[in-house]
């Protein structure tokens, strides 16, 4: 039978084609690509362990000041600091990346490719030029693509109007930006590339229920195969604000369950805090145990959240991070029972 099949898949030419069980070019996920945040990973992948799929496109949603750039730049580090012959291009639509910041995020500025980019079609043209080249060499490095922002992206025909004094809306946006994702997502699931973009969001005009959506048409919401929308506060320390909490609603899965949501720590000092959001998850699966206001541990012993949040490596041993990562799959993987809250 298989031998069969290969016939006909060499007959339609079809580059993608393959037979299932001996796995699916560009459709399978062979690993995850670490976020640097534990909750984060569990949320994306039913492990803390996992993280971004290494061949789809993930989107980050949310209004202005969310942490969306900021979150990008943890995950970008993250990525160099796991993969030490690993480049990332940055495509730039807010001429917001400066060499300054990547160095300052402890990343090594000479494996970053910024793309400084204003049109969809510029963008389209220049992603697919270095994946098809990407494919065609053997002995690629690991790359991360980062997209900052499609919100701000325009169009030629937008481009072309405003040089002219047309000030009309540009009504083929949607359609440009669709057919862009058509072709690039093939192409990234074939390489082997991630595409992290981020992008905005919108409140919804006359809905029954407030609610936000994400700009830039339908065609996003059909390549990417997770959608994550942000919220924030401000983290305080007294009266000093020393980063943002950022709260990360699962708006589309296809590996964990949607509507789920954690929340993580961006520091603006140390960065993106791998352990915060592990002590929710720990106390509803009677990992650890609240009392009033502080935490009971499973030696018995008791802290207050803000010391497991401060020293978190002594509390989240290897005996509390093997529960977690039960706990973890029941929590947020397709087809777990999140009823039993006992690991």
């Amino acid at each position: 039978m298989s031998d069969f099949l290969k016939t006909l898949i060499k007959d339609s030419g079809n580059e993608y084609a393959g037979i299932a069980s001996e796995g699916i070019e560009g459709s399978d996920v062979t690993g995850f690509i670490d976020t640097g945040s534990y909750a984060f990973n569990a949320l994306l992948s039913g492990s803390l362990y996992g993280g971004i799929p290494n061949n789809k496109i993930m989107a980050l949603a949310g209004e202005s000041a969310t942490g969306k750039t900021y979150f990008a730049l943890g995950m970008c580090k993250k990525f160099l600091d796991d993969n030490p012959d690993g480049v990332v291009l940055y495509f730039d639509t807010e001429q917001a990346i400066t060499s300054g910041m990547i160095s300052e995020r402890g990343m090594d500025p000479d494996r970053v490719a910024v793309f400084p980019v204003a049109t969809v079609e510029t963008f389209r043209h220049q992603a697919i030029s270095i994946v098809d080249k990407y494919i065609e060499t053997k002995d690629s490095k690991p790359v991360f693509v980062v997209l900052d922002s499609l919100g701000m992206l325009s169009t030629e025909k937008e481009m072309n109007d405003t040089a002219e004094g047309k000030s009309t809306r540009d009504m083929t946006r949607a359609q440009v930006i669709k057919a862009t994702f058509r072709v690039l997502t093939l192409k990234l699931g074939k390489a082997g590339i991630p595409l992290v973009l981020t992008n905005h969001t919108y409140q919804v005009v006359g809905a029954y229920v407030p609610m936000k959506e994400m700009g830039g048409g339908s065609g996003l919401k059909y390549a990417a195969s997770t959608i994550v929308y942000l919220s924030k506060k401000k983290d305080k320390d007294g009266t000093d604000i020393i980063g943002n909490i950022i709260r990360c609603k699962l708006f589309k899965g296809r590996f964990t369950k949607e509507n789920k949501e954690v929340q993580v720590q961006l520091n603006y000092d140390t960065g993106l805090n791998p352990y915060y959001g592990l002590t929710d998850l720990a106390i509803k699966y009677n990992i650890f145990k609240k009392v009033s206001t502080r935490i009971e541990l499973p030696d018995g012993k008791t802290a207050f959240e803000k010391q497991i949040n401060a020293n978190a490596e002594k509390y989240f041993t290897q005996e509390v991070m093997d529960k977690l990562e039960e706990a973890a799959s029941k929590e947020f993987k397709y087809g777990s029972n999140s009823d039993d809250d006992e690991v």
